[in-house]
């Protein structure tokens, strides 16, 4: 799933591709910005982010299970 995370006085939003779901990222931003600490996610490719989660102006989240596009996509 794609999250788009806008941090505060930053003009670029920053896109990660995460192997969770909306209701884990939430908890995961939920628990941060509760003892002030940082958001760690971890893209699909095994890379972490880490983002002060007081920083945090919004996040945004794309469709959780995306279609399969092209060539050798299973029906």
């Amino acid at each position: 799933m794609e999250v788009k995370i806008g941090i505060r006085q930053i003009a670029r939003e920053t896109t990660v591709d995460v192997d969770l779901s909306v209701a884990q990222v939430t908890e995961a931003f939920s628990k941060a910005r509760a003892e002030g600490d940082l958001l760690t996610l971890t893209d699909v490719s095994g890379h972490q982010i880490l983002i002060p989660a007081d920083g945090i102006g919004y996040i945004e989240f794309g469709q959780e299970h995306t279609r399969p596009v092209g060539f050798g996509s299973s029906h």
